[in-house]
């Protein structure tokens, strides 16, 4: 791989709003919380668990009727947005000592590209261990780190050594580490696309490296080139400080096509839960509903739906993509994804994030 090699570090947060909690609140330590989400399990979703709650099952972007069949114990949180926003700067201030080259993901997480850093430390290993340090000694919260030579495998090992890690893939492993890694590990790899990648055969890295680029684009379309060259450790996208998101969206292809709104409700739900948690992270309330329908023939259209007020509600996004799915006509339908996307945020300015995976807003691979 003879490539100029960067060093990217992706930070990330430990369970960032319920760690602030526990920070401010001494009485929440070491107890299972959950920030957004209701007490009685009546609506809304989890935006962050502490890791008390995680050991129970609870996940990001899960209803809290769930949250509280897997936990009774759990203690439902109100966020403070205000505060969490407050904090963010302040770890970005911290960033910014050693580097300039800073494309926050969230609130709660960040590339940083260190190639020349401001203090001439020169180790990326280094700078990782004063940032988490710093993090530590003066905002009394924990991080997690991951570096790298791209954005791909720094954002992957940061999640390696969760919670209060490091872990650095350097470039004479990066191959050999894509190779060995199981596709569901791959960022952005879900559940239904794990699932076909194991019926073709797909296992890890090195059964992916083993397929033609254009094998790959037949299976799995636009994806597939992206899929070619992550396996050889290429990734040359460039760490990007100023970026407009836009839109903020998720979709899922099913196994199986869906043919009725029954059976489509509950999927929208999830997609709806899965939007509404990116939307509290980012801080942003969207007017636009916008409804993807891709059909067992693959076509596909889009449905849209502009609300009077700016909304960040699970329950205002279901219904309207619901409402949107009935009026298509499902009638002798088959549908094999939906999507749900929320744009015109709130004062029509988009909203300065950059996010692996995020590409006007929408989830993909790369």
């Amino acid at each position: 791989m003879n490539r100029l090699h960067r060093k990217i570090i992706h930070i990330d947060m430990d369970a960032f709003y319920a760690s602030i909690e526990q920070r401010d609140n001494p009485e929440y330590r070491g107890k299972p919380i959950v920030v957004g989400g209701s007490p009685e399990g009546r609506g809304g979703v989890v935006a962050t668990a502490s890791y008390e709650a995680r050991k129970s099952g609870i996940r990001s972007a899960m209803p809290s009727k769930k949250a509280l069949q897997l936990c009774p114990q759990v203690i439902f949180i109100v966020p403070r947005f205000d505060v969490y926003k407050l904090v963010s700067g302040q770890i970005r201030e911290i960033f910014s000592r050693y580097t300039d080259l800073i494309e926050p993901l969230s609130l709660d997480e960040a590339f940083l590209d260190v190639t020349e850093d401001k203090q001439g430390i020169g180790s990326a290993i280094d700078i990782a261990t004063a940032i988490r340090s710093a993090i530590r000694t003066e905002l009394h919260l924990t991080a997690s780190a991951g570096i790298s030579i791209n954005k791909f495998l720094a954002k992957i090992a940061s999640d390696m050594n969760k919670p209060d890690g490091q872990t650095f893939i350097g470039p004479s492993r990066a191959e050999s580490f894509m190779e060995a890694l199981p596709v569901e590990r791959f960022f952005g790899v879900g559940k239904v696309t794990a699932e076909k990648m194991r019926r073709l055969g797909l296992f890890t890295g090195a059964d992916l490296k083993k397929k033609e680029e254009a094998e790959l684009v037949r299976h799995f379309g636009k994806t597939g080139h992206f899929y070619y060259r992550i396996v050889r450790g290429i990734d040359d996208r460039p760490v990007q400080p100023d970026r407009e998101t836009k839109s903020l969206a998720a979709e899922d292809t099913f196994p199986l096509d869906l043919t009725t709104l029954e059976e489509m409700t509950p999927q929208l739900e999830k997609l709806a839960g899965t939007v509404t948690n990116r939307l509290l992270r980012n801080q942003l309330k969207g007017r636009t509903i916008t409804l993807k329908i891709k059909y067992a023939d693959f076509r596909q259209i889009t449905r849209s739906r502009s609300l009077s007020s700016p909304t960040d509600d699970r329950q205002t996004i279901l219904q309207a993509a619901i409402e949107l799915l009935s009026a298509s006509g499902l009638e002798n339908k088959t549908i094999r994804l939906l999507g749900i996307t929320v744009s015109n945020f709130d004062g029509g300015d988009g909203h300065r994030l950059n996010s692996t995976g995020v590409d006007g807003g929408q989830l993909k691979l790369f």
